[in-house]
């Protein structure tokens, strides 16, 4: 892990082993800053204020080795993904992320930019943090009921889905029961409409073809007489055009030895004879069917003005006639459909049903969860000064389904024996408080797949033997898990595998924080100073020596 201009810290290069790691130092020396670090760059909300005084921006760099679940993640979300953990060249998983003095922050993930959304996605499986304020969402149900779901890997997704579509189903019908009378008569509306255009029966492409048919009719005693003149002109006349053009070609033929030329143009003649007489064909047809048909253009002419009389009811175009008709049956079609009340109510039951069957098996799930959690709980309150405590899941169903399930989940204990369990926000101490969060937090972090768990001063309200209990419980997780801790208790941090003292140094200028390393006499030294103040003694120096050996 890197920081550069990070809070009081200019500049800082640390190596986090494996195993159980302790962060000490003085108070307002500065043990929470590594935390604070790694939650902004695992995705946490970002300000201008962890800049260091004078530097324009602060950067964060943490290295991770990269497991399965974290190279499928990255697969799938589109970024490079490090080698498989067999390979002999495996590259570790790095995180960045920039923050600069106007509070806009800037991350990727293996070089590639990203956003803080997917930084907070990819850190559920990296890293799981203990805060020492945990024990206040022991007292909120939202959080309880995900503890419990996290503790039994129940994903409610499915549920939340069948509840989403209940609600709506639930909606329409509530909608459909108030709007019944303002939807009759936007019903009754419509069906008048479409009854108007129903009479009509207008047809796509149709007013163009009739106003066409009404310019023929109208105008038939033209057309036929037009015709008959060009027929005369062309044909029937003994003057006409082809009588003329016939003698034209037979003079050009009786000379076409003469003069070849003649020949050519005598062909385009015949040419010319037989596109009039195609012509003349064509106006003897159409002159034989054009009739006088006052009654037929009657009835075009009533059916024209019936549909301009809709057209302007209606305020559309003419030929827009047909298309607002369909458009009027979808509408009602709809609207049939969103006022059936009986087809919506039996939508509604079986949107209900669905969601109850869902929810069921959920509570079924969530009850088998409750026991094991309530036991491993006690068992971990034995350890931590509450011999004969009894922790207690309690579930309660809720009259109405929500989105989350039927499940009102509470967390209950008796902090002595004997007692009655109460709700958790009832308990008068403080400290039993920290140490049922404690308990909690531990018993669900050997649950857990995240390879890095962070306690952060979850230890704070105990001491004495519950601390050395403590350490011990930690040194046990560092065994399979990498585990940082940041403690005030020398029982704690005697435990460790590695020690990590953090000192904060004054100029006149600035203040600025360091991490030392600490081994053999530093190590003792630390402890000693955690024991009995800063001014050490051969008492405390021999005290701190007695807890590394009794806790190794």
């Amino acid at each position: 892990m890197a920081l550069r201009d990070f809070v009081i810290v200019p500049s800082l290069d640390l190596d986090l082993p494996a195993g159980f790691t302790v962060l000490t130092g003085a108070t307002g020396a500065g043990k929470s800053i590594l935390i604070d670090a790694l939650q902004l760059v695992l995705g946490a909300r970002a300000d201008a204020s962890v800049v260091r005084e004078g530097a324009s921006r602060c950067e964060i760099v943490a290295e991770f080795a990269a497991s399965e679940p974290v190279r499928q993640w990255l697969v799938a979300n589109g970024f490079d993904s490090p080698n498989s953990p067999d390979s002999t060249d495996s590259e570790p998983l790095q995180l960045k992320r920039q923050i600069d003095t106007q509070g806009r922050s800037r991350a990727w993930i293996n070089g590639s930019a990203a956003t803080a959304s997917q930084l907070k996605a990819l850190a559920d499986e990296l890293v799981d943090i203990h805060g020492q304020h945990a024990w206040q969402s022991l007292t909120r149900p939202e959080a309880v009921r995900q503890l419990l779901d996290a503790y039994a890997r129940i994903d409610t997704q499915a549920v939340r889905t069948r509840w989403a579509a209940w609600r709506d189903a639930v909606r329409l019908l509530d909608t459909a029961r108030q709007q019944q009378a303002h939807w009759q008569q936007e019903r009754d509306r419509l069906q008048w409409q479409i009854g108007e255009l129903d009479k009509l029966n207008p047809h796509a492409g149709e007013w163009e073809e009739l106003n066409l048919q009404q310019g023929r009719l109208a105008h038939a005693q033209g057309l036929i007489e037009a015709a008959q003149t060009a027929l005369l002109a062309l044909d029937e006349d003994e003057d006409s055009a082809c009588q003329r053009l016939h003698r034209a070609r037979q003079v050009l033929q009786a000379q076409q030895h003469i003069e070849p030329r003649y020949a050519a143009l005598a062909e385009t003649l015949h040419g010319a004879l037989a596109q009039i007489e195609d012509a003349c064909h064509d106006l003897q047809h159409h002159a034989s069917q054009t009739e006088l048909d006052p009654t037929a253009l009657e009835a075009l002419d009533q059916r024209l003005a019936n549909w301009l009389a809709l057209a302007r009811r209606y305020r559309c175009p003419p030929e827009a006639l047909p298309e607002r008709w369909a458009q009027w049956k979808q509408e009602l079609a709809a609207l049939e459909k969103s006022a059936d009340l009986d087809a919506l109510d039996k939508q509604a039951q079986r949107a209900q049903q669905q969601l109850m069957e869902l929810a069921r098996q959920l509570s079924q799930q969530r009850q088998c969860a409750a026991d094991g959690l309530s036991a491993a709980i006690t068992d971990a309150m034995q350890g931590l000064g509450m011999t004969g405590g009894r922790f207690e899941v309690r579930l309660q169903t809720l009259d109405v389904p929500q989105a989350h399930g039927l499940d009102q989940i509470e967390f209950l204990v008796a902090a002595h024996p004997g007692a009655t369990p109460r709700p958790v926000g009832k308990v008068a101490s403080g400290g039993e408080l920290s140490r049922i969060a404690l308990a909690i937090s531990v018993t669900t972090s050997q649950l857990g797949r995240a390879p890095t768990l962070i306690f952060d001063e979850v230890d704070s309200g105990i001491g004495g033997a519950v601390a050395h209990t403590v350490g011990q419980l930690m040194r046990r997780l560092g065994q399979d898990r990498q585990v940082l801790a940041v403690t005030h208790l020398p029982q704690v941090a005697a435990c460790a595998h590695h020690h990590l003292r953090v000192e904060k140094t004054q100029t006149a200028d600035q203040t600025t924080s360091h991490v030392h390393a600490l081994d053999g006499d530093h190590r003792v030294q630390e402890l000693a100073r955690m024991l009995g103040g800063e001014r050490l003694t051969d008492t405390t120096l021999a005290h701190a020596r007695e807890l590394i050996c009794s806790s190794s």
